[in-house]
This record gives C-alpha cells, structure tokens and sequence, in this order.
C-alpha cells in the first residue's frame, strides 16, 4: 500500500476508530490525573505507558532519561537494508506541586500534587497515537518513536533522554501543548519562535544580624532583599532594551529565623525569560552586577547563581505548516489559528530539537465556560481536546512519511 493510500485509509476510518477507543482512552487519562507524580518520580506512570505500549505491538524501551519512555513501531530497515527513515513525537508525563481545587472526580488523590499543565492530557494523546498506528505497523514506510518524556516542569527530562539517546537518528520532532486561551476543536500555529529562553535565578542577600529593636546596629537582609526584588524590576525598565522584553519574577523567599530578630541572610528564588537570544546570553552576568551592585549599596553582599534551563522553541516553517494543513482538513481552516505572538513560557521540548527540525503546535481545551489558566489550583480541560490531539497527531505523523517517501523516490542528480 502507498503512503498517500495508507494516509487515506486512516483519516476515512479515523473517527470509527477513535469512537471506539475514546471511552478507554478518557479512563486513562482520569486515571493519570487522579495519580499524578512530580519531575523525575513518574515511576507509575512510565509503567502504565509501558504496559499500554507492549500491549499494542510497540517496541518499548523503559528507564530513558531516568523515568521515560520510548517505543518503535515500523521496519527497522528500508527496501536497500539501511536504517528506515523516523520520526518522533514527543509527549511528557509529570505533574506539579499544586493542591488541586477542581472538585472533580477523578481529582487527584495525591495531596499537594495535581496535573495543573495538563500533561495527563499529553500522555494520553500519544498513546492514542499509539493504538491508532498499531495496526498499521506492517504498512508504515517509516519508523514512528513515541517520546513520554518525564520531568518537563524542572527543564531536566529533555537532557536525561538526550543522553540516553532518545533522538538518535531522528529525522523531524513533532509535539503539542495544551492551550487555555483556545476553545476546544481547535489548535494554535506558529512558524519560527514559540517560547522563550529560560533561565532560573538565585540570589543570596548576606547581612549582618542584631536586635530588631536596634536595626540601625545590624544590616537587614531582608530590607535589602526588597531592594532587589523591585530594583531589578526597574533597572530592566532603565538599562534593557524595552524592543526586548524580559520578564524576572520570584517565586520563592527564605529568610529569618525570629520576629524580633534582624535576618543576616534571605535567598531569594526566581525565574528569567527573555525571547532574544543575544540578550539572554548576556543576562546572567548583568544581573549579577546589579544585583550586586544594589546589594553593596545598602551596605550587604550577594551571591548570585544564574541557571539556563532551556533555549527557545523554534517551529521548523515546513513541519508547522504540514500540521497547520492536516488540522484544516481534519478540523476546518477557521479551527486552526496562526499565534501572532511569542510566549514567554518555557518548554524544554527546545533541548530535544537541537539540530532536528520540529514543531509543537497549542491543543485547545477550552470548554463552553472557559478554562482557567495553566499551573491553576481550578486547570480543567475540556476532554474533547484528546480526539483533536490524537486524530491531528496521528494525520501528521502519515503525512510526514508519505512526502519523506516522495522524496526519497525522486532521483538523485
């Protein structure tokens, strides 16, 4: 059977297909998300993906990056004995340290843990892709690798399975991202940048203690620290580029140990985003000079760590616009909508995509009264969003074989 045959075949019995598996699929994810685990702890649920994966025919690889993992379907070879072509779509499996508010269900049963990204919803997309490829896996031209990627939510989990060789021999990178701001049935594009570069900050306020009825004796590390928190904000306003945005924010302060006490140390948690590359090079020594510099002003000290945690998102304009095409007609041209802008967001998906064209398009979730927004106690997406995922998805991935086998019978010069 041809490419473009095996493609139509199974976008004509797709809806059949996934009407069928949507009710176990639904059940999958209710349970990924009433059982969610954090970065680098996704024992159970690299186990339960494993097991799925086995159980329709893919060759599964667990323990990749620690926690993930990766599963083949498709020839090894081509027709001539070489390595057949592949193509990889990345999923991720890990949950946040948020205490859920839904009132769902199937809410977590984790206290102090809860799948506020979405990424149950993520996990569960490929392993419909999974089913509904499994069939067709004496047909495929091409070697499809499935990527359920731990640790997203601390950048890590994209450099575990980088090496341990999960992108080996990848030809072009597909992946996708919940998206509250779209409704339900439809996704978001965008060709070239789609997140920013990411970086997370700590600071060190160092001062000297004393008597908090004598502050003038001591240094107050926590007045310092204030100074820095706002000082930062508006020497970016002052000394940046405003044609190049940067965003600092804390979201964590330690310090002090007594309420009469004056604190002599306060660490001070942050992340950095920036959408410009040049800049974000350049941010980690500028913000430790100013730091340092508003610090020694008010008479302390700091130290300053300054960490990359991953470059931007760059969507490849060929891959983006395959995806764009296959949710046209899947979906409707007017489902399909072109992001005019860059987020600030972080996606280690970046990592995975070093020298491997790759798109990651928006999921919308959506429902009739909304969705609250990303990393909310209340996220709750709507459902319909997995037969979009997975139907676009799995479209795509066909649609990559057939104009890689194309190509591949164009004679050379």
């Amino acid at each position: 059977m041809t490419p473009a045959a095996l493609e139509a075949d199974l976008e004509a019995a797709l809806a059949a297909a996934l009407q069928a598996a949507l009710p176990e699929l639904i059940a999958l994810r209710r349970h990924l998300h009433a059982h969610p685990e954090l970065s680098g702890n996704e024992h159970q649920s690299a186990a339960l993906v494993a097991g799925e994966l086995r159980g329709l025919g893919w060759r599964v690889r667990e323990g990749v990056g620690r926690t993930g993992v990766v599963a083949e379907l498709g020839p090894e070879r081509d027709a001539h004995g070489h390595p057949a072509p592949l193509v990889a779509l990345r999923v991720d499996l890990d949950a946040l340290p948020v205490e859920e508010r839904t009132g769902l269900a199937f809410a977590s049963r984790h206290q102090g843990l809860m799948h506020a990204c979405g990424h149950d919803i993520h996990t569960t997309v490929g392993l419909g892709v999974a089913r509904l490829l499994a069939p067709l896996a004496d047909q495929l031209t091409a070697r499809v690798r499935l990527l359920f990627q731990p640790a997203e939510e601390t950048a890590q989990g994209a450099v575990w399975m980088l090496a341990d060789g999960a992108m080996e021999g990848v030809e072009a990178l597909f992946g996708l991202h919940v998206f509250p701001s779209l409704p339900v049935g439809s996704i978001g594009v965008r060709s070239g940048s789609l997140t920013a570069a990411a970086g997370e900050l700590e600071v060190e306020v160092l001062g000297e203690g004393g008597h908090g009825a004598r502050p003038h004796q001591s240094t107050d590390a926590i007045w310092i620290a204030a100074r820095v928190v706002s000082g930062l904000q508006e020497a970016i306003s002052r000394r940046l580029d405003a044609l190049h945005p940067v965003v600092v924010s804390f979201g964590r302060i330690e310090g002090g140990k007594a309420f009469n006490v004056i604190a002599d140390h306060v660490r001070l948690l942050g992340t950095v985003r920036c959408l410009d590359l040049a800049v974000h090079e350049q941010l980690p020594g500028w913000i430790e000079d100013t730091v340092k510099a508003l610090c020694e002003g008010h008479g302390g000290e700091a130290r300053v760590r300054y960490r990359c945690i991953s470059p931007p998102v760059h969507n490849d304009p060929a891959l983006t616009q395959l995806v764009a095409d296959v949710a046209a007609e899947l979906l409707g041209q007017a489902q399909v909508r072109w992001l005019e802008q860059t987020s600030l967001g972080a996606e280690d998906f970046a990592q995975l995509q070093q020298g491997t064209p790759a798109t990651m398009f928006r999921l919308g979730v959506a429902g009739p009264e909304g969705c609250s927004p990303l990393h909310s106690n209340s996220f709750n997406p709507d459902e319909g969003c997995l037969a979009v995922g997975i139907r676009v998805l799995s479209l795509s991935l066909l649609r990559w074989m057939r104009r890689r086998a194309e190509l591949a019978a164009v004679p050379g010069p």
